[in-house]
């Protein structure tokens, strides 16, 4: 019997239904790629002028960038918000890191990323740096959703023979590089950010495409090896880079550059196995980068002001980007507000799952911003809020209010890249076609007042991101209704903080005690042991 043409019609309706409907059951690979202490100024699409990072531009021009997305001001307390989607002072996370031999981390009371997505069926890789603490066993990534682990614990080491020394002189060294559990000690001469590439590498070539994949990726790079040896690179990445005459910047972004390559290996191996197609790849760094010699180091946040560890837009204002063929949208800037506490129900929810049913969540699902462009959800972002320190920052709208000081205002500069200036450039930046130019932030006219005008540690600064991103003007004297505003929201946030974790050293941590490596040392079945800290 023929159809008539309704008949037709609704029959064709009905299948091309049933076909996104199939294509949609399959998951997305999720790859998030953790960049540490990359600063803003050290990428093309921020338009830096010293370093081509032609993989990195060409994922973020072709994706999403997040122009307006913040971080933690430190290691631990961003990769705790990446695993649990909680801010920092909700896990008792929010002052400082956690050292090699101190009994302290991530609440084992909190449900981590990894496991979200091992409960809605996806395999779940670790490649890197986890410091989000050691001291038992049950603490380390394998214990905590990670089907496999090959990375290292604690927060520096050096770059090629995998060892902290960081405590050197206090006679806290040893090896810190695992597959899973068991130490790794052949890999001494292999240059950490390949050594990671080609483990993750590995990783996807062994996956089964069909079945979603969860990879998180955190890069040493490019954070500062140990004292005697803080900036490393291969020499042929070096070799790149000889218009920078500065010996620290010229390693750095040799550092940047291995990086950047790295991504690039990535992106091929998702492409090579079909995986591409159907993947979520979210590049992120933890915190802003140290410049100007802070920490050994010279990434570079210009023309932001400030420095890792401090509270300032340079410590803060994460680089970022979002790329997917998922993403409805491609191809441009998002200026909304959003925060690194974000991504957990962001890629749960891509992951088939329902981010609302998800209990004391400090992110919201964004997905609907980065893909279509819709207005985020957020309207503030807590910076933190550190009772130790007594330092705290938050942004509500365009506001951003500050109080406190951090290394005594040694740190609250502008610091503009060592080594080269544009007339001493010829290399240029990274020539690549793409849909528009670097975003640069563009900061005015500096006021003569600009280093005496805020003195967070005497009282609170206020400053309109929006219209000055720089934090020139300090306009807390004329805008006392929204500066009263702004700190009842932080006294708010204060009243639901939880005591800083932080513990002094246990000595039963040093790797001398456990074959040179270092090791977990307390055993958490033990009714002696305080679960007060667990």
């Amino acid at each position: 019997m023929a159809l008539d043409c309704k008949e037709a019609l609704l029959l064709f309706l009905i299948t091309v239904a049933l076909s996104e409907s199939s294509s949609s059951q399959q998951p997305p690979h999720i790859i998030l790629i953790v960049a540490d202490d990359l600063g803003w100024n050290d990428v093309g699409f921020h338009g830096s002028d010293q370093i081509p990072t032609p993989n990195l531009d060409s994922l973020a021009y072709s994706g999403v960038i997040l122009g307006n997305y913040y971080v933690s001001p430190i290691c631990t307390p961003t990769r705790s918000a990446i695993m649990t989607g909680r801010h920092p002072i909700h896990t008792g996370l929010q002052h400082g890191v956690i050292s090699g031999a101190t009994p302290f981390g991530l609440p084992l009371n909190e449900t981590t990323l990894p496991q979200y997505l091992k409960q809605l069926g996806y395999a779940t890789h670790m490649v890197g740096k986890w410091h989000l603490g050691m001291y038992a066993w049950e603490l380390t990534p394998t214990y905590r959703g990670f089907d496999s682990f090959f990375g290292y614990y604690t927060g520096a080491e050096d770059y090629m023979d995998h060892a902290n020394r960081i405590r050197a002189s206090t006679g806290y060294k040893g090896l810190d590089l695992r597959n899973g559990t068991e130490p790794v000690w052949t890999e001494n001469g292999t240059y950490s950010t390949e050594l990671f590439a080609t483990e993750a590498e590995r990783i996807i070539a062994n996956h089964d495409p069909s079945e979603p994949l969860f990879l998180y990726l955190p890069h040493q790079a490019v954070h500062s090896g140990n004292p005697d040896n803080p900036l490393q690179a291969p020499q042929k990445y070096i070799d790149r880079f000889s218009h920078i005459q500065h010996p620290g910047r010229r390693t750095f972004a040799a550092m940047v550059s291995a990086l950047d390559d790295a991504v690039g290996n990535v992106t091929k191996a998702l492409s090579a196995r079909g995986m591409l197609d159907n993947s979520v790849i979210v590049f992120t760094t933890d915190n802003g980068g140290p410049a100007a010699g802070f920490d050994m180091n010279y990434a570079n946040n210009w023309p932001l002001r400030g420095v890792k560890n401090t509270l300032w837009e340079g410590g803060v204002h994460g680089t970022a980007f979002i790329n997917s063929p998922l993403i409805k949208q491609p191809k441009r800037i998002t200026h909304e507000l959003l925060h690194v506490c974000d991504l957990l129900p962001t890629i749960y929810e891509l992951a088939g799952g329902d981010s609302t049913k998800l209990r004391n969540l400090d992110g919201t699902n964004v997905w609907e911003t980065i893909s279509r462009g819709a207005q985020s959800p957020r309207v503030e972002v807590l910076h933190n809020i550190d009772p130790k320190r007594k330092t705290a920052a938050l942004r509500y709208g365009d506001y951003k209010v500050i109080l406190g000081e951090a290394y005594k205002g040694v740190w609250d500069g502008w610091y503009a890249p060592e080594g080269v200036t544009a007339a001493n450039h010829s290399h240029g930046a990274n020539h690549m076609l793409h849909w528009s130019e670097p975003y640069q932030i563009k900061c005015g006219a500096k006021p003569a007042n600009v280093t005496t005008n805020c003195k967070p540690a005497e009282a609170p600064c206020l400053f309109n991101i929006k219209d000055d991103p720089c934090e020139f003007n300090n306009i807390a004297g004329w805008n006392q209704p929204m500066l009263s505003f702004l700190l009842g929201r932080l006294e708010a946030y204060n009243m639901t903080a939880v005591p800083i974790r932080n513990q002094p050293t246990d000595p039963r941590g040093n790797p001398k005690y456990h074959g040179g490596v270092w090791s977990p040392w307390v055993n958490l079945t033990d009714t002696g042991v305080s679960t007060n800290e667990l």
